[in-house]
Order: structure tokens, then C-alpha cells, then sequence
């Protein structure tokens, strides 16, 4: 199914996404249409709040039922159509650890130390929130 992205008065992208920890382990997820390897995340619906799309797109592209904790740093950037996006962050824990089903959008999933992560993540900005996340556990 299509779905018509949410857009701000700024015209920017509205997107939102997780840093899922479960196990002293980050959820990271591979995308095979970009082939990279990233956070899960996407762009809201119209009329969806941030939290909410946040936990659908968690659902959707990793089967995880998460629950939304502390909001991380937002990303600004342009995104591969040339629009501006912002993209909301929260760190999150499963409800339950669920087996993985390959889906459109992401053929793996990894549970992955955050040093892992470090050198798996294709992006600065994901490896620099998964910094975050894992700081403010403590």
C-alpha cells in the first residue's frame, strides 16, 4: 500500500523512528532497496503524530511491539527526493522479542552491541543516536 506522506507548514517530510534496546543490544535493520543498514523509521501518515508513527513503522519494519521512552535529538536533512524531512527519534524497549519476517522494506534483522552498531550502520546520525540512547541509560 502507497501512502501519502505527512508534510509540516514548512513543507518538510514528517518521519519518525526508534532506537529499539532490548538485552544491553540495539535492533538495527538491513534495507534492501537502498542496501544499507539502518534504524528502523519512516515517513507518517496524514494525521499521525510522531510517537504514534514511530511505533508503526518499528512494528511494520521489525515485528517489534515497542514502548516510546526518553525522545532523542530530531534529524533535519534532505532526503533522496530532494525534499527537506525531520525525522523524530525515541528510545524504546520491546514489549516482547518477536521472530523476524523478511517484508517490502527490510530483508534482516540484528540485535547488535552498540560497538557493533558503530561499525555496521551505514549513517553518521544512526550511529551518533545510538550513542545517545545507550548514554541515557545510564
Amino acid at each position: 500500500m502507497h501512502r501519502v506522506p505527512e508534510f509540516d507548514q514548512h513543507g518538510r517530510v514528517l518521519a519518525a523512528g526508534g532506537v529499539i534496546l532490548h538485552g544491553g543490544r540495539v535492533c538495527v535493520i538491513h534495507r534492501p532497496r537502498y542496501e544499507d543498514w539502518s534504524l528502523p523509521k519512516g515517513k507518517l501518515d496524514a494525521g499521525e503524530d510522531f510517537q504514534t508513527g514511530a511505533l508503526r513503522e518499528v512494528w511494520e519494519e521489525t515485528g517489534l511491539t515497542a514502548t516510546c521512552g526518553d525522545e532523542l535529538t530530531p534529524h533535519e536533512y534532505v532526503d533522496r527526493k530532494h525534499r527537506p524531512k525531520l525525522v523524530r527519534w525515541w528510545r524504546m524497549t520491546i514489549d516482547a522479542d518477536t521472530p523476524f519476517v523478511v517484508n517490502d522494506e527490510v530483508d534482516e534483522r540484528r540485535w547488535v552491541t552498540p560497538g557493533e552498531a558503530e561499525q555496521l550502520l551505514d549513517y553518521e546520525h544512526d550511529r551518533a543516536l545510538v550513542r545517545e540512547a545507550v548514554g541515557a541509560t545510564g
